[in-house]
């Protein structure tokens, strides 16, 4: 599959534009199975979230109200900055396993070191980042450079780092001070923090995805040997991709402790194969090039709008867990067929 057929889609936030049917020399023109199969990837997964909020509406008041909103989005940022970090790097064909410990590493420096707040906060949670950072990086550099697996180099760092939290602090607790725990119950014209930073980080996409970087990526993640040979330093990229995503992941935690007041040395852990499930949900592929932040972000008020669902019916929560995979499924079976729907009508 070539990069551009195989990136595109209809959404801002994914892919860039297409051209206009009839622009013979400017672009190809896209066929029924071609707009189906680059639609479909981002269309599923926010139908998905579409017919879950009106399960839940049916069953609640208000859910669509301004307030309702900010909860939902103050209730999914942390897995929403993960899976962005995520979402990079599954585009690029890899997976970061390590963002559990990073995550979880990130609280517990944030519940020990933050202190009374003033310029010691400000330069901690700075020194946070840049650790996530510098983790991710390493990841990077041993999947890029030294050419090993992935899998196992972000399965071995996720060790690492989650030893690493507990000698931190070995069990929940700290303290995080006011003035930090505070940012996230402001609100300006009526958008609450979580909202604007939620805001913020698709301003941040649509920026990122036409950069160097941002296509680099997913020309890796469509066929590294022949990004390579179009000139994409690839070794760089890759360390890049990683570096982001360790840098999501620390400040998913920064934002975390706002939501918890405490840290954790284990906390992180939940979002390892949720960021993943989120991504997936969201319509990008794990073979790399295809998909986005569009897609991730539906894929994240998914989780989120399932567990207050099943809250709402009374039932017991074992069915969150059970419903998240039966969607997982569904929403890859749905790419799937879409795929293979495009593939036969681009033989006709």
């Amino acid at each position: 599959m070539s990069m551009q057929a195989g990136t595109e889609s209809v959404s801002e936030l994914d892919l860039p534009p297409v051209a206009a049917p009839g622009s013979a020399g400017r672009g190809p023109r896209l066929t029924g199975g071609r707009l189906v199969a680059r639609a479909a990837p981002l269309a599923v997964p926010w139908l998905m979230l579409a017919a879950l909020i009106a399960a839940y509406s049916s069953l609640q008041e208000g859910v669509l109200s301004r307030e309702q909103l900010n909860l939902w989005t103050a209730a999914t940022l942390t897995l929403l900055l993960v899976a962005a970090g995520q979402t990079i790097v599954i585009l690029l064909g890899g997976i970061d396993l390590s963002v559990g410990g990073i995550v979880s590493l990130s609280t517990a420096l944030a519940a020990t070191q933050l202190g009374t707040g003033g310029s010691r906060l400000i330069g901690w949670a700075a020194l946070i980042a840049l650790l996530g950072f510098a983790a991710g990086a390493v990841n990077g550099f041993l999947v890029a450079r030294l050419r090993l697996q992935p899998f196992i180099v972000t399965l071995a760092t996720w060790s690492i780092w989650s030893g690493v939290a507990l000698w931190v602090l070995p069990t929940e607790g700290g303290t995080v001070p006011e003035s930090y725990l505070s940012w996230v119950n402001r609100e300006a014209l009526g958008i609450g923090a979580p909202v604007a930073v939620l805001l913020a980080l698709v301003a941040f996409w649509i920026w990122f995805k036409r950069t160097p970087l941002g296509t680099g990526i997913r020309a890796i993640g469509s066929s590294e040997n022949s990004a390579y040979l179009s000139g994409v330093p690839t070794s760089l990229t890759v360390t890049a991709a990683y570096a982001l995503s360790g840098l999501f992941a620390a400040l998913a935690g920064l934002f975390l402790v706002t939501q918890t007041a405490s840290g954790s040395p284990t906390v992180g852990n939940d979002f390892i194969l949720n960021s993943v499930a989120a991504v997936v949900i969201g319509g990008t592929s794990l073979f790399g090039g295809r998909g986005g932040l569009g897609g991730t972000i539906a894929g994240a008020f998914v989780l989120t709008v399932i567990g207050d669902l099943i809250f709402a019916l009374d039932i017991s929560s074992f069915w969150t867990p059970i419903t998240t995979g039966v969607l997982l499924i569904l929403a890859v079976l749905a790419n799937s067929l879409t795929e293979l729907y495009a593939r036969r009508r681009a033989r006709r």
